[in-house]
């Protein structure tokens, strides 16, 4: 059973940084694709930023230059370290991995960026 286990969400000051972490459990193979996403309360679910198995990234326009995602293979786990924030970065953030065509998400967790 495939298994994803978030962490690193808290509430923080504008200008604050955070760095959340997703491993994922019960995956035998490789994982090809790796993402983070976030929902805001009445809104769609948007890409963040994503990393492929060759290291290759993408980045939402609002969060260039302030967020790097990042993995470790060895570990299964992805990472999001997010600086500079903002509190329109206030959302839930969920991760997403896909190995080869099955998706799986995990359970999400708050970033709150208030003064």
């Amino acid at each position: 059973q495939v298994q994803l286990v978030e962490s690193g969400g808290s509430s923080v000051q504008p200008g604050g940084s955070l760095r959340l972490s997703c491993a994922a459990s019960g995956i035998i193979s490789s994982i090809n694709f790796m993402a983070w996403y976030r929902q805001a309360p009445g809104k769609q679910r948007e890409l963040v930023a994503s990393i492929t198995s060759g290291g290759n990234t993408n980045y939402a326009d609002s969060v260039k230059g302030r967020f790097t995602i990042s993995r470790d293979n060895a570990k299964s786990t992805v990472y999001l370290q997010m600086n500079s924030l903002k509190p329109e970065d206030t959302v839930v953030y969920y991760c997403y991995v896909r190995p080869v065509l099955t998706g799986y998400w995990g359970q999400g967790t708050q970033v709150t960026v208030s003064s």
